[in-house]
């Protein structure tokens, strides 16, 4: 049976997206993306859950989120998930889970700043 990796988040940037151009020209960006759900508990009191997520953009798409994007913007993203692991110097693995997204569209309401 064949598997499926997918990602579909509406949220906000945490921060200012990380921008880097690596050899061969090619960009990355990386910024967290906060979700938050709402909801009511059995006596009717309103609660909210934030989860922040680690996004990550190649090429072009990077190159967007580096013109476009800014802390607090309200993000559509689809992707996959990747999970990558490294060493640390105590000799301990730390585990890393990312979305690597292949499309973005900006929810921000233009303004005539903007144009």
């Amino acid at each position: 049976m064949r598997g499926l990796n997918r990602v579909t988040l509406i949220g906000n940037l945490g921060n200012v997206p990380e921008f880097q151009a690596l050899e061969g020209g090619v960009s990355v960006a990386k910024f967290s993306l906060a979700t938050t759900e709402t909801f009511k508990d059995k006596n009717g009191q309103n609660h909210s859950d934030t989860e922040w997520h680690t996004v990550v953009l190649w090429r072009s798409l990077a190159d967007l989120a580096h013109q476009y994007l800014k802390k607090g913007s309200s993000v559509y993203v689809e992707g996959k998930l990747k999970t990558r692991n490294y060493d640390v110097k105590d000799g301990s693995k730390r585990y890393v889970t990312e979305i690597i997204a292949d499309q973005i569209i900006i929810l921000d309401k233009r303004t005539n700043a903007d144009e």
